[in-house]
């Protein structure tokens, strides 16, 4: 979600989240989900694999714009009705954009039925965007720099004591170890009931209500460093601090999952302080690289990709989509076959082991997605809500 001003962008955050929009490309499209490499597939339950990096870097990166974008307007007392309503229609529009691709094509031709919308998942990737940038962009409007840091961390300790005090009701003991007997599963079942929740997960979803608390305090950890950012520090200065402090934030991360495990689907608040601090020492490496020494062409297909982030999750995801749906025959058993398994069987599995011609079904996607997204950018195209 862009939103700076095309003279005061900083090109190293350009990059940085064309670089996180890419990987979410890239892992969400393999040729077959049956065989990927362990980095480009989500952790079973605890830990973290590179994969499951990309959504808090990109969280990461909506809390610094939000300070990029507003900064000036807080700062002069500038924050009227019309900030108010920019913050909450650009919250309902994503979200609206989430539930559109969570309800396409509309009608199963399958079935030979509408979608039911009794069925239809709420929240999601971009539900939680929306959600995320709502609260921490109100919260900046509301607050100073401590007092973001102090809700942050608030929001963290509570997620905790409510995820390990609480124990949930059917089951003997409340345990993270569990997918089905934590407070976080538990509510995502009764409030948005087991008909609007992820379906692969059936007793939680990833993206639930719960969780979404520290995925605010990821947010708004993106806040404080868009704060550094814009104080009158030299470059270097900036580098060093967010070095440091990501460094110490992915230590303090690691050391809390030994009571509270990093767990991306439950958004643990040890996950959260672990991936900050990563986001940091990344961001950090890309403005020193590209916005202190200068090297910038290698970075180009990221900007493509950093200047249209959206607009390529959310087209991207909708062709993959109908790529699952057209069918294009059937198989030895009779069963239907999907255009994107028959491009992967035809095009790519004969060309490697299945692994591979799946790892090149992904690139080839990104690929295709980069050329569409430079002829925009040729025109200087950039689709925003």
């Amino acid at each position: 979600m862009s939103v700076e001003t095309e003279k005061n962008r900083l090109l190293s955050l350009d990059v940085f989240r064309g670089m996180t929009i890419a990987g979410m490309v890239l892992v969400n499209n393999p040729g077959t989900w049956s065989a990927i490499y362990s980095p480009l597939a989500h952790a079973e339950w605890h830990g973290a694999t590179p994969t499951d990096l990309v959504f808090p870097f990109f969280l990461f990166i909506v809390g610094i714009s939000i300070t990029l974008a507003l900064g000036k307007r807080v700062e002069v007392g500038g924050i009227g009705k019309d900030i108010y309503w920019k913050i909450l229609r650009r919250s309902l529009i994503i979200f609206g954009l989430g539930l559109f691709m969570a309800a396409f094509p509309f009608y199963s031709f399958v079935k030979g039925e509408w979608l039911d919308v009794s069925n239809l998942r709420i929240m999601g990737v971009l539900q939680r965007i929306a959600v995320c940038y709502l609260f921490a962009a109100l919260i900046f409007v509301r607050t100073n720099w401590k007092q973001q840091a102090i809700i942050a961390a608030a929001l963290l300790l509570v997620y905790w004591a409510l995820m390990t005090l609480i124990n949930v009701p059917g089951c003997e003991l409340t345990t993270f170890n569990d997918k089905a007997c934590n407070l976080a599963a538990y509510l995502d079942r009764v409030i948005l009931t087991e008909n609007h929740i992820w379906k692969s997960a059936k007793v939680f979803d990833p993206e639930g209500l719960l969780s979404t608390l520290p995925a605010i305090a990821t947010t708004l950890a993106g806040v404080l460093c868009g704060h550094w950012l814009r104080r009158e520090k030299s470059d270097y200065e900036k580098v060093a601090a967010m070095f440091f402090f990501g460094v110490v934030l992915a230590a303090i991360g690691w050391a809390w999952s030994f009571w509270f495990p990093i767990n991306k689907s439950l958004w643990t608040s040890s996950y959260v302080v672990y991936t900050a601090g990563l986001a940091l020492c990344f961001l950090g490496f890309c403005y020193w690289l590209i916005d202190i020494k200068g090297y910038k062409k290698w970075a180009k297909p990221f900007v493509i990709f950093g200047v249209n982030a959206l607009a390529l999750f959310v087209f991207s995801g909708l062709l993959a989509k109908l790529l699952g749906i057209i069918k294009v025959g059937a198989d030895a058993d009779g069963k239907s076959i999907s255009l994107q398994k028959w491009i992967f069987d035809v095009i790519f599995l004969p060309l490697a082991s299945p692994i591979n011609a799946s790892l090149m079904f992904a690139g080839s996607y990104i690929l295709l997605w980069l050329f569409l997204m430079w002829l925009l950018y040729l025109k200087r195209i950039y689709i925003k809500v």
